[in-house]
């Protein structure tokens, strides 16, 4: 499974869609920091995302991502 997939998959489960994703992201963020749901597809397809970026969405849909030894 892609990261792209992962991610949307999650987002999925939550019963949210991208463009809610980006608009609670950007209500958290100062105006020219804002993104939009374009950008962070690109991100996605291209596995380009942030760590903190990727911390964002999990806020937003209710996760938390946790480090783990294998």
């Amino acid at each position: 499974m892609t990261i792209k997939n992962e991610i949307k998959s999650h987002i999925v489960k939550t019963g949210k869609t991208m463009v809610d994703v980006v608009k609670e992201i950007n209500a958290t963020r100062p105006f020219d920091k804002q993104t939009s749901t374009q950008n962070l597809s690109n991100k996605l397809a291209r596995e380009t995302l942030k760590y903190k970026e990727a911390l964002e969405i999990a806020h937003v849909i209710g996760y938390k991502i946790e480090w783990k030894p294998i």
